[in-house]
């Protein structure tokens, strides 16, 4: 096959794959689209292009071929990584003050600039949004920590001393 160029995977502590059920359900979804959905429509694709006489010159042939090759990819990678995963449901620690998994966690260094970050899986973190994954030095310093501690972060150029201001976690859900 062609998976040299797959993605390595973050090796986590324990071969974990912590995800929450937000995550995990954005994962899943994703793979069931393009399982269901994206795949047959570029099959269908490269079959309609392959009919259509020389594959060398033919455009919608040879993508349709690369994307195929791009789904299948990350079909394999999605269905890996959600038969390792482990959902957390982090409002069991709803009311803590003390760092896990799933955690919001705001924080000022030690010049007085504050920062609040999400600790979340490895495949669900989105940094844009302030989102960091549990594996990241700044959430290994922060997890069990408690709200008052000063936590220390090595960062390139030396180490950054982070205090917990707050920690909040989802309200349990009522299900009935």
């Amino acid at each position: 096959g062609d998976d040299e160029d797959d993605v390595p995977e973050t090796p986590a502590p324990g071969g974990k794959n912590y995800l929450t059920r937000t995550g995990y359900d954005r994962l899943r979804a994703e793979l069931f689209t393009l399982i269901d959905e994206e795949r047959p429509r570029i099959v269908d694709v490269v079959h309609w292009a392959a009919s259509n006489g020389d594959r060398s010159e033919n455009g919608d042939y040879l993508y349709g071929k690369k994307r195929l090759r791009e789904i299948d990819r990350r079909i394999r990678f999605l269905t890996r990584r959600l038969e390792i995963a482990e959902v957390v449901d982090s409002s069991l620690h709803h009311g803590s003050d003390q760092v896990f998994f799933g955690a919001t966690v705001h924080y000022v260094d030690a010049v007085g600039q504050e920062a609040t970050v999400v600790i979340l899986g490895v495949d669900e973190a989105d940094s844009a949004q302030g989102q960091i994954s549990w594996v990241s030095p700044v959430a290994r310093a922060l997890l069990k920590a408690r709200v008052g501690d000063v936590v220390r972060v090595v960062v390139p150029g030396g180490e950054q001393e982070l205090e917990i201001l707050s920690v909040n976690y989802p309200a349990p859900e009522f299900r009935t």
